[in-house]
């Protein structure tokens, strides 16, 4: 087949910029224009934020083209570029470095969830079809010292435009810059290519890690003499997802999402907040001896995390079942078990969509061959993971009506959105008390409990933002005030200053107290245990 046309590089790397800024642009622009109109005073300065869009794509494009990469290079920027417009524009998320390692830790199952036409078509027009046109054009290269000055002159020429126009509209980006940072986190391709290398500076180690084993002298108290049976301890310990808490009948929701829980003895935690906005970050963090202000990924997989810890003590089973992607490296040294598909899972519908109740199933026997020993099990859910929210349950739970029945949520009602993210947290509840029930078999043997936390919250269409994931200093409350209870068993009652824990049930506590309230209810003493953050016998 014949070339489509001959171009020299400088050329097409200017050809693609502009499709991409007009093109890719969309919600920046339109976020743009809410906190700058277009009015005479701010009319300059919108052209001119073009004009810097256009020189800073060309200046970074230009840097890195050769002749042997920049087909390559505009090829893959067009494919990603087309693909976080769709999910911009669709969703509001920003493509951040946990946004990009929550991609990478996604598995297919939650990919397909979220495919579409729509996504087909962007990916077709924005990325397909442009890059079609770089792969088929025939790029003329001149001699390598003419090829060279072009080079430097596009650089020279795009950085007198980037100094033009900030000098000249100085005041207007002194406020872009530091007044309204978030705008930027829009901008396509630059902050995910931006996020791409942040995320490589926070992931990828220069030499070997070495893995802090703290806690190392822990060691399980024992059992008061005068006690008449010693009774081990058997805890489950419930990670959720996407369960926000202001959608919990339990913290006063008009619809009853919790109608058998609100039936148990539970102390619920009204005053939650989770430690990130997604699932890859959360759930390291809520394990981690860190704070959500001290975290980083490099800490939490090099330090060793609650499991860690307690399993250390040779004192207490761990064992990990998971109905979600993965535990996120968590469970990496302790037993672990996959329960996404039916290989494991018993309660599958088209052997695809698994249920959270299956991972019951068969702990009666993990239970009886670990007699004698205290438990804990971690329970990982699917539970409201989005778009497909009516994915998530059964048909016989699905109470609210009507429901959106697309992962593209822009389609549906709020109502039709919003009762199908119900009708997941109504299974959710019937789960959870089925995990109660099933501890309550064993009160005669173990001091029980039950602890349910979420992983973070969920946007469900509010001021045109879904699902999760925003930089936690611009997330809405709703993707970080989250469900949380503990249920507490007979015999493990009695040993439990019931009354101080529910004087605390409305007090402001954060995934930075489970790693402290799990050392304090299986009675394991050790140096790096902080009272201060422990919500059960903290003060």
């Amino acid at each position: 087949m014949k070339y489509i046309q001959n171009m020299t590089q400088p050329k097409l790397i200017l050809f693609i910029v502009l499709f991409i800024v007009f093109f890719d642009n969309y919600t920046f622009y339109t976020n743009v224009l809410q906190v700058y109109p277009i009015n005479t005073d701010n009319t300059g300065f919108l052209l001119s934020l073009l004009v810097l869009l256009i020189a800073i794509n060309i200046l970074l494009f230009t840097i890195v083209s050769s002749k042997y990469t920049t087909k390559a290079i505009l090829i893959i920027v067009l494919m990603i570029s087309s693909l976080t417009n769709y999910f911009m524009n669709t969703y509001h998320i920003i493509v951040d470095d946990d946004m990009i390692r929550n991609v990478l830790q996604t598995n297919i199952n939650e990919s397909m969830d979220l495919f579409s036409i729509k996504q087909l078509l962007y990916l077709l027009f924005l990325g397909v079809i442009p890059s079609y046109f770089v792969y088929k054009v025939k790029i003329n290269y001149r001699i390598w010292h003419k090829e060279l000055l072009s080079k430097l002159v596009y650089i020279l020429m795009s950085l007198l435009l980037i100094g033009m126009t900030t000098v000249i509209f100085s005041k207007h980006y002194t406020s872009f810059f530091r007044e309204h940072k978030p705008l930027r986190y829009n901008t396509n391709p630059t902050y995910w290519i931006y996020s791409i290398g942040n995320y490589i500076n926070k992931t990828v180690n220069s030499g070997s890690l070495e893995l802090k084993k703290i806690g190392k002298e822990a060691i399980v108290i024992e059992h008061t003499k005068n006690e008449k049976e010693n009774h081990t301890e058997l805890v489950i310990l419930v990670v959720g997802e996407a369960a926000r808490a202001d959608h919990f009948s339990l913290n006063g929701y008009d619809k009853k999402t919790n109608p058998l829980l609100e039936k148990e003895d539970i102390i619920n935690f009204s005053n939650m907040f989770s430690c990130g906005t997604s699932t890859a970050y959360s759930v390291p963090c809520m394990f981690s001896i860190y704070d959500r202000k001290d975290y980083n990924y490099k800490k939490g997989i090099s330090t060793y995390n609650i499991l860690d810890v307690l399993q250390s003590t040779k004192d207490i089973q761990i064992l990990w079942r998971d109905n979600n992607s993965d535990s996120k490296g968590v469970a990496l040294r302790v037993p672990y078990e996959d329960y996404k598909t039916s290989d494991k899972n018993t309660i599958c519908e088209d052997n695809s969509e698994c249920r959270d109740e299956g991972m019951l199933v068969g702990l009666d026997d993990y239970i009886s061959k670990n007699k004698g020993k205290d438990i804990l099990i971690v329970l990982h859910q699917m539970g409201n993971h989005g778009p497909a929210y009516y994915k998530r349950y059964p048909k016989s739970f699905e109470k609210f009506t009507p429901v959106c029945k697309t992962n593209q949520l822009e389609k549906c009602t709020k109502e039709e959105i919003s009762n199908g993210y119900d009708n997941a947290l109504l299974y959710t509840d019937y789960f959870l008390s089925k995990t109660i029930n099933l501890l309550k078999k064993y009160d005669n043997t173990h001091e029980t409990a039950m602890i349910y936390m979420s992983d973070h919250g969920e946007s469900l269409g509010e001021n045109g933002v879904y699902l999760h994931g925003l930089p936690y200093f611009m997330a809405p409350d709703s993707q970080k005030h989250i469900g949380s209870f503990i249920w507490f068993g007979d015999e493990m009652k009695k040993d439990m200053p019931l009354e101080k824990i529910k004087q605390k049930k409305d007090d402001e506590f954060s995934h930075d107290n489970l790693f402290h309230t799990l050392l304090s209810l299986f009675e394991v003493e050790t140096e790096i245990y902080d009272k201060s953050k422990d919500i059960i016998n903290g003060d």
